[in-house]
């Protein structure tokens, strides 16, 4: 199975925006990709982070089969299904997901939130690392260069490896935006410095492409 688990270091990083830009670079590369997130909050059918990638990448595979839960308020899965009862099932996600991967050659997994977002609170907790764990893909982590970014990238890196998670590279995102360009690119060396793990792209806000070596670099990983 080929693909990659896409995490971030919060909640408001862009996670969905440079998925969308993945998605859409391996579909404009003539790959069979396919999208899948387990739970998402906030949002509609036709309102939604799984529909931004699929508008975005052009994919035809219907919303309701890239999304096993989703939520109306925009909260933590856990609490987002306490309060609409109807919470998450690791089977469910299983299947859907192997469902999805087994429809594709290539598949990307958007997480919900950051690492250790908890998707199902009581007697059968799940936290988004329990997810990942059962999904076995390698990770993305998509961060921000801005102040405070060394250490919110560092201790996701950190604790997904103590986990003996598999994690492959870093996407910064909203590269740029602080007018600093100069604490951004020292942000990075020290993110690669400290995780040794590549950034392998910089993405600057309103960006609506990837670079072909991005594609490369990833799949030489």
């Amino acid at each position: 199975m080929k693909g990659f688990f896409v995490t971030g270091t919060g909640t408001d990083v862009g996670k969905t925006y440079v998925t969308a830009l993945l998605v859409k670079k391996w579909a404009e590369l003539q790959v069979d990709v396919g999208y899948y997130k387990a739970c998402l909050s906030g949002g509609t059918v036709l309102d939604n982070d799984a529909f931004y990638v699929k508008k975005t990448a052009n994919l035809k595979d219907p919303v309701t089969q890239m999304v096993s839960y989703l939520y109306k308020e925009p909260l933590s899965p856990h609490l987002a299904a306490q309060k609409e009862g109807n919470p998450a099932e690791l089977d469910k996600i299983t299947a859907d997901f192997n469902h999805m991967a087994c429809n594709h050659d290539f598949i990307f997994v958007e997480g919900s939130g950051g690492i250790m977002c908890p998707i199902r609170d009581g007697n059968k907790p799940i936290f988004l690392t329990d997810i990942m764990k059962v999904f076995n893909l390698p990770l993305l982590v998509v961060t921000s260069a801005a102040l405070g970014s060394i250490n919110s990238c560092f201790l996701t890196i950190y604790y997904g490896k103590s986990l003996g998670l598999n994690i492959k590279g870093i996407l910064v995102n909203q590269y740029g935006k602080s007018l600093n360009l100069e604490m951004e690119d020292n942000n990075i060396l020290m993110m690669e410095k400290l995780t040794q793990v590549p950034v392998v792209a910089k993405i600057k806000e309103g960006d609506t492409q990837l670079e072909d070596k991005v594609f490369l670099d990833l799949c030489n990983l």
